[in-house]
């Protein structure tokens, strides 16, 4: 559609956790700095809690790839299941057919395999996304896996992934131990005015966009209203304006496409924030993990130890089919030759 319009290679707000867009802000960074020094520090239970549509799988993705080198990883997603199915997809990750055999049997299994990783000098790190879904047995039955070690090391790291209804569950009396044995808690917050600025660059700029100013001043800054600093809205709000821009033959983005297509998404503006402080943030190479010394990112972890507590929820924004462009694209060229913005 507007690739070729606007000269970009490919497209730059897309809806699939890429490493290559991942762009660090303030939040981001520390969250992956202390994610990474509890692994390198051989944390047994680590936790990410964040909104839905802040980029969390996308910054789990780019951590599981720089522990490719030093130890053997896993990605569940497959939350809505019981222990049995938990470990079944566990140990079919590993590559081990577990179909119709016991837990026992399983369990016994993944034991097979922590020896045999432990040998070779790798340790086993399991990512658990979408983890405030997991009933209380199955949450009981993850922390029962931290109990493989020997005496010097955790055999199995375990990072518990999800929204804030993870960090209010984890907070409930009945999960105690599981909740003493985290001894990291990061959160991603929402993005500045300056770091949405920042994003939208450098998601531009993966995309082969070529220094052209595709959003004027006045369109980034609305973006920043309307999305209330949460990735996956920006996404979306980026990607219509670019559509109806292209739609209007506008080789730049103003304030009134934003402003249209945001209230098309019927996007509702959040009352009573508090401005965030603004900062820029260069977004970080990809392939690389920021740099943070020992001292800074024991400080983050020890602060991010404190209690959860529910944060407010933001209402996300509604995925529209190109039926949404197609009526956009018959309004402007068939019933005004000339657009009126309300």
């Amino acid at each position: 559609m507007f690739l070729e319009f606007y000269s970009l290679r490919e497209q730059p707000f897309g809806e699939t956790p890429d490493a290559r867009f991942l762009y660090l802000s303030a939040t981001h960074r520390e969250a992956l700095a202390s994610l990474a020094y509890g692994l390198r520090s051989g944390r047994g239970f680590l936790a990410l809690i964040a909104d839905p549509g802040m980029g969390k799988t996308t910054l789990l993705f780019h951590l599981l790839d720089w522990l490719s080198k030093s130890a053997r990883t896993v990605f569940l997603f497959q939350t809505q299941s019981g222990s049995r199915d938990l470990l079944y997809h566990l140990l079919a990750d590993l590559g081990i057919d577990a179909e119709r055999r016991t837990l026992g049997w399983m369990q016994e299994q993944l034991k097979e395999v922590l020896i045999t990783e432990s040998g070779a000098g790798r340790r086993l790190v399991v990512v658990i996304d979408e983890s405030q879904n997991l009933r209380e047995s199955v949450l009981e039955t993850i922390r029962l896996l931290s109990d493989y070690e020997n005496p010097q090391v955790k055999l199995i790291q375990i990072v518990l992934a999800g929204q804030p209804q993870l960090a209010d569950r984890l907070a409930c009396p009945e999960l105690t131990q599981l909740r003493q044995r985290i001894s990291i808690f990061s959160r991603l917050r929402s993005f500045t005015l300056s770091e949405t600025e920042a994003y939208i660059r450098h998601r531009l700029a993966v995309a082969g966009c070529a220094g052209t100013q595709l959003f004027s001043p006045e369109a980034r800054a609305k973006i920043a209203e309307w999305s209330q600093g949460i990735p996956r809205n920006i996404n979306n709000l980026c990607f219509n304006a670019l559509s109806l821009g292209f739609a209007m033959g506008k080789r730049q983005v103003d304030g009134a496409i934003v402003e249209e297509v945001a209230r098309d998404l019927e996007i509702s503006l959040a009352v009573g924030n508090e401005p965030s402080p603004e900062s820029v943030i260069e977004a970080a190479p990809a392939e690389t993990l920021p740099e943070i010394s020992a001292e800074a990112a024991q400080s983050a972890a020890v602060s991010d130890t404190t209690s959860p507590s529910s944060e407010s929820r933001r209402e996300p924004l509604r995925r529209y089919s190109m039926d949404w462009l197609t009526s956009r694209v018959r309004i402007q060229r068939i019933s005004k030759p000339e657009v009126k913005y309300r």
